[in-house]
């Protein structure tokens, strides 16, 4: 695979005379990479006459095995923010990001479930749970949690953007950038008790 990466396209017979294996050998690998659509084959017949020659190269889920540095890049970008304009250009960045995740809810009349909805379809899996006095929202995913870890900004323009949509406090419990298995956060629900009005001159039917 990381031939493939490198010198790709390449035929079967390059990558064995490369290996030092064996032609058949190679192409047995190459078949299980096709299959697991991790490699795929161009035809390109050579010059002059002759059958089309098969070429092998990665796809682009062959080409993730070998990870990419998008934490590095993202942290690396927060900090000469950081660098540039200080903490509160890290919130602003922050809040903005989680704003745009959240936009699509209807602002009247905002749900625990309408935030986690938000949350799911941004890839943090989330759900609601009932806890208590409250509801919980539980994040079993988190696709910046690396860079969370750094830059605790990102966390706490979430928690500030889910209070401010449905207009009370929130208590973060546990983040998965802290080290937690699930981020959750509980929201509790205020129960008022309105007694009926009563009037003193009226009496109760028996």
């Amino acid at each position: 695979m990381a031939l493939l990466l490198k010198e790709g396209p390449i035929t079967a017979t390059d990558l064995s005379s490369k290996l030092g294996l064996s032609a058949a050998g190679i192409r047995r690998h190459l078949d299980i990479l096709v299959e697991e659509g991790l490699a795929e084959i161009l035809h390109r017949r050579p010059e002059g006459r002759g059958r089309p020659a098969k070429y092998f190269r990665l796809t682009d889920s062959g080409r993730a095995q070998f990870g990419h540095a998008y934490d590095l890049l993202a942290s690396d970008a927060l900090n000469a923010l950081r660098e540039a304009g200080g903490s509160e250009a890290v919130k602003t960045f922050a809040r903005a990001r989680m704003e745009r995740i959240v936009a699509g809810i209807e602002t009247d009349n905002v749900s625990p479930e309408d935030v986690a909805k938000a949350l799911d379809e941004a890839g943090y899996a989330a759900t609601v749970n009932n806890a208590g006095t409250g509801v919980q929202i539980c994040q079993h995913h988190c696709p910046v949690a690396h860079v969370a870890a750094e830059h605790p900004e990102l966390c706490e323009a979430e928690q500030e953007v889910i209070s401010s949509l449905l207009g009370q406090h929130v208590q973060p419990l546990a983040t998965i950038a802290d080290g937690h298995g699930i981020c959750t956060t509980n929201i509790p629900i205020n129960v008022i008790t309105r007694g009926a009005s009563h009037d003193p001159g009226t009496k109760a039917d028996d």
